[in-house]
C-alpha cells in the first residue's frame, strides 16, 4: 500500500492514514488527480456525500479544494475511526459529518438532503454500486438540481443500465479503475 496524501488545495501534501487491514481500496493519486481535474471549479462550495468513506481520502480532497461540507458514511468502525483521524490531521473536522451506518439504509431514509455530489466507491465485485445508484434513482431528491453521482469501480463491474431519473453523461477509465458520471435526467 502506497502513501496516502492530499494532492491539492489547502491541505496539499498532508499524509492520511490507511484503514487497518485490507477491507478498503484507497483511490490512487493518478485517479484522484484525474477526478479533481475533471471536476475543476465545480467542487467549490458543494455539499458532498462520500457514500463508502473508507479512509475519507476523496471527501477530504474535496474539502481541501473548496467543498463546503462532506458527509462520510461507512459501516466499518475502523474506517470511521480512520476518517475522523484524517479529518483531524487536515483540520476539516468542522466541515464534515461522519456516520457509522449502512449506506443503503441511510440513503433510503433520507427525505430531502440535496447533495451536489455523491461519490460511490464501494467494496468491489458485490454489485453494491448498482444498489446505491438504484436507491438514488428512486429518490432523486438526494441530489440538488445540478447534482452528480460519481461511481468508482473496476471496469469489469460496469453494467449498462437505463435509469428513469438519472443518466450517464461521461465515463473515464484509468487502468483498473472506471469513473462513471451520472446526473439527473432532463425533463424531471
Amino acid at each position: 500500500m502506497g502513501m496516502l496524501r492530499v494532492i491539492g488545495g489547502s491541505a496539499k501534501g498532508l499524509r492520511l492514514k490507511h484503514v487497518p487491514g485490507d477491507t478498503t481500496r484507497p483511490i490512487t493519486d493518478k485517479v484522484k488527480e484525474a477526478l479533481f481535474n475533471i471536476l475543476g471549479g465545480e467542487i467549490l462550495d458543494v455539499r458532498m456525500l462520500d457514500l463508502f468513506g473508507g479512509t475519507g481520502a476523496v471527501g477530504i480532497e474535496a474539502l481541501s479544494r473548496g467543498a463546503r461540507e462532506v458527509t462520510f458514511l461507512d459501516s466499518s468502525r475502523l474506517a470511521v475511526k480512520t476518517i475522523r483521524e484524517n479529518l483531524a490531521v487536515t483540520h476539516f473536522d468542522g466541515k464534515a459529518s461522519v456516520f457509522q451506518v449502512d449506506a443503503f439504509s441511510w440513503l433510503s431514509s433520507q427525505s430531502d438532503p440535496q447533495f451536489d455530489l455523491v461519490y460511490v466507491a464501494p467494496p468491489q465485485y458485490k454489485g453494491l454500486w448498482e444498489r446505491a445508484v438504484d436507491i438514488i434513482d428512486r429518490n432523486p431528491r438526494i441530489l440538488s438540481d445540478n447534482g452528480q453521482v460519481i461511481v468508482q469501480i473496476n471496469p469489469l463491474e460496469w453494467v449498462e443500465k437505463t435509469y428513469p431519473n438519472l443518466r450517464v453523461f461521461d465515463s473515464r477509465k484509468y487502468g483498473d479503475t472506471l469513473l462513471v458520471f451520472l446526473e439527473k435526467s432532463t425533463g424531471e
